[in-house]
């Protein structure tokens, strides 16, 4: 079975830190370009930071804070979160695409409040 799962998510206070994760099976993280988005209630969905090809890009709300790595050993992808804000409380979800897919996760909770 091919899926993503995330985890890492949690209640932080602003300031904090978290660092998310996201898992796959079924399939090679490696051979795809991978995506972080977040969704806050009554927002749009946005994308937060992608990596493809060793190119890495971020939004202009995380730029300096978030950081995007991959660990093939594990077959993951971290999402590495410093500095978190309010702004930051969503459902992260990553997203895999390339030869097959795309293929989303359930997303997992990031709540930033004091």
């Amino acid at each position: 079975q091919l899926q993503l799962v995330e985890s890492g998510g949690g209640l932080v206070q602003p300031g904090g830190s978290l660092r998310l994760s996201c898992a796959a099976s079924g399939f090679t993280l490696d051979d795809y370009g991978i995506g972080w988005f977040r969704q806050a209630p009554g927002k749009e969905r946005e994308g937060v930071s992608c990596i493809t090809r060793g190119v890495i890009t971020y939004a202009d709300s995380v730029k300096g804070r978030f950081t995007i790595s991959r660990d093939n050993a594990k077959n993951t992808v971290s999402l590495q979160m410093n500095n978190l804000n309010v702004e930051d409380t969503a459902v992260y979800t990553c997203n895999a695409w390339g030869s097959s897919g795309p293929y989303w996760g359930q997303g997992t909770q990031v709540t930033v409040s004091s």
